[in-house]
């Protein structure tokens, strides 16, 4: 069962804070006492401090200084050659492999349209 909205005050610490309300009710989310259970960290804020107002943007950072490197430890080897191409067999192989694969779907085409034939035979001799 449920209950409407502010019919409980357990629900008083999940609410929106009203703009127009105290600054130090429970729904404003601002830090509560100690003695609630409630921490500065669960209401939003900083532990010991009051509710942050909102995101103010990432830290600001530091460029590194001119020339900075990281250190270099392993000196990488170089990339080697690869093997001269032969490109008349390349296409050679490629114009084999092409009739390969067109005479596999001439045969798979020419099986299907026989099994077609002989399913539509069987259909309309029944009949």
């Amino acid at each position: 069962m449920t209950t409407p909205s502010g019919a409980s005050p357990d629900d008083d610490y999940w609410r929106r804070p009203d703009p127009a309300g105290p600054p130090d009710s429970p729904a404003s989310g601002r830090q509560r006492s100690p003695g609630d259970g409630t921490s500065g960290e669960d209401a939003g804020g900083v532990p010991g401090g009051p509710a942050a107002a909102g995101y103010t943007g990432p830290p600001p950072t530091s460029p590194p200084p001119p020339g900075w490197r990281p250190p270099v430890h392993i000196q990488g080897t170089p990339p080697r050659r690869l093997p001269p191409q032969d490109m008349a067999a390349l296409d050679a192989d490629e114009q084999r492999a092409q009739r390969v694969t067109w005479g596999m779907g001439a045969v798979t085409g020419v099986v299907l349209l026989v099994l077609l034939c002989l399913l539509c035979s069987r259909a309309f001799l029944r009949g």
